[in-house]
């Protein structure tokens, strides 16, 4: 019974973090030879996998702890009205108020921007900021078929492993690209606000992510 409590309450200890292994000694954000081009694929109804051309569901459902589902994989906006997620997007997001001052800077800015999000439904902080994140773009009128969004398992990991190579250790992570090249990500949570960090990324001021020093 001891055994068992020790594990229990070490898994509630997990939360939205990872803990690094030492067989990982890249920094949280990507150097540019690791960057490729990215390549959409969010608005399909079906996605190649990495691994040898096999397809999988786009919003594809898989059973998680607690008799509960997480979404796994590639998905979109339409994965986040399924229940049992719509519950938490729809509130979050008609909660969210957009800074609108901060807005009208950033619209320009996100015109040539690729973005690559690394989420978990099973994470407060990606229910939190993915809803908050659609209505700023929503309201920058930006095109979503620039941006990928992959839901991860408790582990940080998909059957696809698309996750691999992005060094993500923290969810919600949004990693912005310009030409093809990274240019910076925000990580979990907010520096000052997400409108105000996007900008110091996309804008090429100073920035460093909740998990940088």
């Amino acid at each position: 019974m001891k055994k068992l409590f020790i594990l229990s309450v070490a898994t509630l200890l997990v939360a939205c973090n990872g803990t690094k292994t030492t067989s990982e000694t890249t920094s949280e954000t990507t150097t540019t030879s690791e960057t490729t081009t990215e390549t959409n694929t969010t608005n399909d109804t079906s996605i190649p996998s990495t691994g040898g051309g096999i397809y999988e569901p786009l919003n594809q459902t898989v059973p998680d702890d607690e008799d509960t589902v997480i979404l796994q994989g590639k998905v979109n906006r339409e994965g986040f009205q399924m229940e049992p997620f719509n519950s938490w997007f729809t509130e979050n997001f008609k909660d969210y108020v957009v800074d609108e001052t901060t807005l009208e800077m950033l619209k320009p800015l996100l015109d040539d921007i690729k973005i690559k999000a690394f989420m978990g439904t099973w994470c407060e902080d990606s229910q939190r900021e993915v809803p908050a994140f659609y209505k700023i773009l929503d309201a920058a009128n930006y095109d979503y078929d620039s941006m990928d969004i992959i839901a991860m398992s408790r582990q940080k990991d998909t059957p696809a492993q698309y996750e691999k190579g992005y060094n993500i250790m923290h969810v919600p992570t949004f990693i912005f690209y310009r030409d093809g090249k990274e240019i910076g990500r925000f990580v979990e949570y907010a520096r000052e606000t997400l409108e105000k960090d996007m900008y110091a990324i996309l804008s090429g001021a100073e920035y460093k992510h909740s998990y940088e020093d």
